[in-house]
């Protein structure tokens, strides 16, 4: 309910801007957030004051309250689609090891100077070193700022005015209406289409290469599948045909995994004779986004040197991020792939519990329910993974995303799910705040 001001006048009493940003939270915050945002606050809560919203004396306390946790506009949130890389949140979050690697790399750093020598050095030396340790099989690695780039690097320095030979049944188009023919056809290369959407063979490709073919180009559709009356030539059939065969894998996974068998991964696809394997870093890798290129050494040597390779470069906070994912513990989209679904239930039995013991939840519908999550970001289409979930009335969809610890769930059958095997274990107390902070606010409506 609206404050009532009284009959005088309320905007005298409203404190003025010099003397609230002497209140030692505001002092503060303009220290960490910037003044700029702290005089925003101090504004608003101002005119809330004029308006009769709030009483004059609550000024401070309200400019306190909409101060933001950081100078950034972008908010931290909770996981609970069951999609363990979603785009729209980021796909994967960062290890503690990665995080606390970019925070060490966010001062001055050695990323291109040799400290025993003085002189320049090869720049994200390690980070290469340390992708190279994980994929052996690739004669050379390098690194540019997403996976799309790394193709478009390959197209460039490989096929600019010549043929890229790709299957009709891969000329795929991912989100936002991305679609890979556009992007190749960009880069001055010709897309010679071969096969029919649901067969294509060896012999299909090996019809039209000539003089003028820069690589035959195998892509993973990985957000859709083709079923039923279906044949794809396998890398080690295209491998012999005499031009470099380029394989996009997608997702991001480096050596084959146990819960993905129809996944591609780097591995497999330079034993089978691939030249060149791009991917994702932020999907399956557990890592921060960056494209990756691993293949031939020549072959890599020559896109690493090509003039547009500085342009798509990635700043030291990537790689500093990519080493540690590498080299680190287990990254939380590991984790969260292969975690039981027997531990899984027994959180949200847990969490249920709890969350129905609390006097703000009292009447609201909370319970554990069985659930289904996927692995998202391209990767694994139709792998089923079993989870577990609160189920929330539908209502608490919109709430807990707009509360201080903003959580995406999803909607099925009428309720507001949220899955719990994208949310780290020790996140479960603040997921369990978050459902608490909700229910009040329902509650008080």
């Amino acid at each position: 309910m609206p404050f009532e001001a009284p009959d005088q006048d309320v905007r005298r009493r409203v404190p003025r801007t010099d003397v609230l940003l002497r209140d030692p939270r505001l002092a503060d915050a303009a220290g960490r957030l910037g003044a700029p945002a702290v005089r925003a606050a101090v504004r608003e809560a101002q005119d809330r004051a004029r308006t009769g919203r709030i009483p004059p004396e609550a000024v401070a306390d309200e400019a306190a309250g909409l101060l933001p946790d950081t100078a950034c506009g972008l908010r931290a949130v909770i996981n609970a689609t069951g999609v363990l890389l979603h785009t729209n949140l980021g796909r994967a979050p960062l290890s503690a090891a990665a995080r606390r690697a970019v925070a060490e790399a966010a001062g001055p750093t050695d990323v291109e100077l040799d400290l025993d020598t003085g002189v320049r050095a090869r720049r994200g030396r390690t980070a290469l070193r340390a992708l190279q340790v994980r994929v052996p099989d690739a004669g050379a690695v390098h690194v540019v700022n997403n996976g799309a780039a790394a193709l478009v690097l390959a197209a460039t320095a490989l096929a600019a005015g010549k043929e890229i030979v790709v299957s009709r049944g891969e000329m795929v188009e991912i989100g936002d209406g991305f679609r890979l023919p556009d992007l190749l056809v960009a880069t001055g290369a010709r897309l010679r289409e071969v096969g029919t959407t649901n067969r294509t063979t060896a012999e299909d490709y090996a019809a039209v290469l000539g003089p003028g073919t820069g690589f035959v180009l195998k892509v993973h559709p990985s957000n859709f599948r083709i079923t039923g009356f279906t044949r794809a030539a396998e890398v080690g059939e295209l491998a012999g045909l005499g031009v470099p065969v380029v394989v996009d894998i997608g997702s991001g996974l480096l050596a084959p995994h146990p819960l993905l068998p129809g996944e591609p991964d780097a591995t497999t696809q330079l034993r089978a004779g691939a030249a060149l394997v791009t991917a994702s870093g932020d999907k399956l890798l557990g890592g921060p986004q960056c494209g990756l290129l691993l293949g031939e050494a020549g072959l890599v040597r020559t896109l690493a040197r090509h003039p547009l390779a500085r342009a798509l470069r990635v700043d030291k906070l990537t790689l500093a991020a990519l080493e540690a994912t590498l080299g680190g513990p287990p990254t939380p989209t590991a984790e969260a792939l292969t975690a039981d679904p027997a531990g899984l239930r027994a959180r949200a039995d847990r969490l249920a519990a709890a969350l129905g013991a609390f006097p703000e939840t009292g009447g609201i519908d909370v319970r554990a329910v069985e659930s289904a999550a996927t692995v998202g970001g391209g990767g694994a289409p139709g792998v089923v993974l079993p989870s577990a979930a609160l189920s929330l009335p539908e209502r608490f969809a919109a709430a807990l995303r707009g509360g201080r610890i903003p959580v995406v769930g999803r909607l099925e059958g009428g309720r507001c799910l949220l899955d719990l095997r994208a949310v780290p274990p020790a996140d479960d107390a603040r997921l369990a705040e978050a459902v608490r902070a909700a229910a009040g606010s329902a509650a008080r409506r």
